[in-house]
């Protein structure tokens, strides 16, 4: 058990990690004209833009609550005068309410993915297994918290952000900090860390254009007249 927490949890997050990034730069550089969304808009427009709305916002939400989240030293949080019970309370409530948002997007997404005969001719099956992997990983982070609301005292919290804050510095002892954590979480981040796997090979590259657009914001509008 311990050789295979070593490999999920101390080596894994480099292998997923080096995919994301070098998958991504190679799929740029040879197949430009992949990188797209793909989006369905033209073929089908039920249930797009509510569908839309609620994943994106609440997935955003949800991708950097774990990010500061995790990322943020502990020390900081004792610094402010904010206790690990509380950090964990507020992670439970504001990870319920966004999970559950990007959950409803993702399964209105789905269902018109299933309800339209032209959405589903022109579907790939790396957009289905997309959108059931993101459903999955939601799933799980949704139900441990029903684990953290059994431990309220954020001991455990403490130690997932022990090991991301190990994994991002390059320390080898990362994957001890998380050795008796809950199963549930254990299988949420291996769902976590398989889709950065997956992330070169599908629409899902789209985001890096979202990040890299930002500067498109504090351009002037562009004027269209009607003829």
């Amino acid at each position: 058990m311990n050789t295979l927490n070593q490999f999920f949890f101390g080596i894994f997050p480099y292998i997923a990690l080096s995919i994301f990034f070098f998958g991504s730069l190679f799929r740029f550089d040879r197949e430009q004209y992949s990188w797209k969304s793909d989006s369905s808009q033209l073929l089908y427009r039920g249930q797009l833009r509510l569908g839309n709305i609620l994943f994106h916002v609440g997935i955003l939400m949800v991708f950097f609550g774990h990010l500061f989240g995790l990322l943020t030293p502990v020390w900081f949080w004792d610094a402010i005068g904010i206790s690990h019970s509380a950090k964990q309370m507020i992670a439970i409530v504001l990870g319920g309410v966004f999970g559950l948002m990007a959950m409803a997007g993702l399964l209105i997404l789905l269902n018109r993915r299933l309800k339209s005969d032209r959405l589903a001719a022109n579907a790939t099956w790396r957009d289905k297994l997309v959108l059931i992997w993101l459903i999955v990983t939601l799933a799980l982070g949704l139900l441990t918290i029903f684990v953290s609301l059994g431990h309220r005292d954020g001991h455990e919290m403490v130690k997932l952000m022990t090991w991301a804050q190990h994994i991002v510095t390059f320390r080898g002892d990362a994957a001890s900090y998380i050795a008796d954590v809950s199963p549930l979480f254990k299988l949420h981040m291996l769902m976590g860390m398989g889709l950065f796997v997956i992330f070169p090979f599908t629409r899902l590259v789209h985001v890096w254009s979202g990040f890299a657009s930002v500067g498109y914001l504090g351009r002037a509008w562009q004027l269209v007249r009607r003829r």
